[in-house]
């Protein structure tokens, strides 16, 4: 008696074994990479040395970071966009000066006191979302990321920084301007989700939301005496 042929449904299981595999091996060279690093500078040489991530073969530059890690002040954007993307460095396009705007007005400069990164360190096509499995191929990075610079407080610039590194579904509009929690080097870190600057450039009138924000950023910097 013959055995029962294989179904379409089956076959197609069958098929996408490989590609599923290849995400999870990805993912888990990755999260080796990213634990091997114990400074910065490693932590760089290993996201340069990686090619698990689809987004790497159409970008120009791996983006790292920018600014100045010892006030322990960071702020994660989304991911590069075209300027950033020929640089090699985040927000250096008209969002990125937008964001130097805020920054300066509120005492930072990333020269001097305020650290800079992404949640994707290679320009989606087009600028468009991160699908889920290139951004999880560069959380281990981003995680490992947090834990070197030991941030004493969290900007996250726009809903997919918000999505990925908290967790959250929320809309940004329902999650910025209240204080949330980060946990990393077995402490929790307070974290302020607010509007990108990419977003205030095309919605002017929300700025001053962000300013509210910024203003509660600027509160708790005094408080934990962050630049003294």
């Amino acid at each position: 008696m013959p055995g029962p042929d294989p179904s379409p449904k089956n076959s197609s299981n069958f098929s996408a074994r490989p590609q599923e595999e290849g995400k999870a091996d990805s993912i888990g060279t990755a999260m080796e990479l990213a634990a091997s690093a114990n400074t910065l500078a490693e932590l760089k040489a290993a996201l340069e040395s990686f090619d698990g991530c689809p987004l790497k073969k159409g970008a120009t530059h791996t983006v790292f970071a920018d600014g100045t890690p010892s006030h322990h002040i960071m702020f994660i954007g989304e991911a590069p966009g075209r300027d950033e993307d020929r640089m090699g460095l985040p927000f250096v396009g008209r969002a990125g000066k937008l964001l130097d705007k805020m920054l300066a007005a509120i005492g930072l400069d990333r020269a001097s006191n305020v650290y800079i990164t992404n949640v994707l360190n290679w320009r989606p096509p087009d600028n468009r979302d991160p699908s889920p499995e290139e951004a999880a191929m560069c959380l281990p990075f981003l995680r490992r990321h947090i834990e070197l610079v030991k941030p004493e407080i969290i900007v996250l610039l726009g809903a997919v920084a918000a999505r990925h590194v908290l967790g959250k579904t929320d809309g940004i509009m329902r999650l910025r301007g209240r204080w949330l929690e980060y946990h990393a080097g077995g402490k929790m870190v307070p974290v302020m989700p607010t509007l990108h600057p990419a977003y205030l450039l095309r919605q002017p009138a929300h700025k001053k939301l962000a300013w509210r924000d910024l203003q509660a950023v600027a509160g708790k910097i005094k408080s934990l005496r962050l630049l003294e």
